[in-house]
């Protein structure tokens, strides 16, 4: 794609549509999993070869000038097309146009497995393509168009994306080493948490979304450490069963990864922990919808605590 002659690439478009919607650089960034100077970077590059400003920027606030507000609406149109031409490209290249991609989490293919029943029941004809997503980067895919719907856990706060129906609904588990101090004690709660390091994404993610499973503070206020930096299950489970942190973990974890060297333990006021589907709000489909309709009829999967 050119803006006024001069070559313009795919992602400082979606950096510019993105800061355009979001106003401000912090939240850009954690979307769209780049630094702050990355954006910076971007939108000041646009900026020289359009010859004018597109945001005033202030200490306070970041507003679209009439120039950038323009070519906000001028470019959302033709990225949403790029988009939709990927998509129908790549299920051409699938060979069908009647399937629906979708993005689950480690096992959950297990877990939604009366969901994914239920939906292909009603929909005999739709390929139903699983691609596994990864914490790291919860978001990326559903907007570049891997996938058209994924699971996420909540709370799920992008302005892009839509939140359909729970899939799966547990008790937050703590994942410990075997013999870490916590698993001698009788009762283990949240508050326990400001004693040890937690391990955190090696990526940048959303903070509102860390937060589920890496809390800054307990329920009463304490801080919490943050540790070793991971980028999937296992090496959070590495870190773990080395004594280097303890973690929050999704029941799925203690159904699927009793590995040698972790314990799960309960704790007395643990969150549930909720997955949902996500979709992009502009890429609704009628399957997308179906597999909506197939998770509320079907109804989230629910855990149970494990004996500690």
């Amino acid at each position: 794609m050119r803006i006024l002659g001069a070559a313009v690439e795919l992602r400082d478009i979606e950096i510019f549509l993105t800061l355009a919607e979001e106003l401000h650089f912090g939240r850009t960034a954690d979307r769209l999993h780049v630094s702050q100077a990355r954006v910076s970077q971007s939108i000041a590059k646009q900026e020289r070869r359009i010859g004018a400003r597109l945001f005033a920027r202030s200490s306070r606030r970041v507003e679209l000038t009439p120039i950038g507000a323009q070519l906000h609406r001028d470019l959302s149109a033709g990225h949403q097309r790029i988009l939709d031409g990927i998509r129908a490209a790549t299920d051409a290249a699938r060979g069908t146009t009647n399937s629906l991609a979708l993005g689950l989490h480690g096992p959950q293919a297990h877990d939604c497995a009366h969901i994914l029943d239920l939906f292909r029941s009603r929909h005999p004809e739709t390929e139903l393509l699983i691609q596994e997503m990864f914490f790291t980067d919860p978001f990326g895919p559903l907007r570049d168009g891997s996938v058209e719907v994924a699971t996420s856990w909540l709370p799920v706060r992008e302005p892009d994306l839509t939140v359909g129906p729970t899939v799966v609904a547990d008790p937050l588990l703590l994942m410990v080493a075997d013999a870490h101090p916590l698993t001698a004690r009788g009762e283990v709660g949240m508050e326990d948490l400001a004693d040890w390091p937690l391990p955190q994404s090696a990526q940048p993610v959303p903070e509102y979304w860390l937060q589920t499973l890496v809390p800054t503070h307990t329920p009463s206020g304490r801080p919490i450490r943050r540790g070793p930096k991971v980028s999937t299950f296992q090496e959070a489970a590495a870190v773990v069963a080395a004594g280097k942190a303890i973690c929050l973990v999704h029941g799925d974890a203690a159904r699927y990864y009793q590995w040698p060297g972790l314990r799960y333990l309960p704790l007395h006021d643990a969150p549930i922990g909720e997955w949902a589907l996500v979709w992009p709000t502009a890429g609704e489909t009628s399957l997308v919808c179906a597999l909506a309709r197939a998770a509320q009829d079907a109804g989230p999967r629910k855990g149970q605590c494990p004996e500690s």
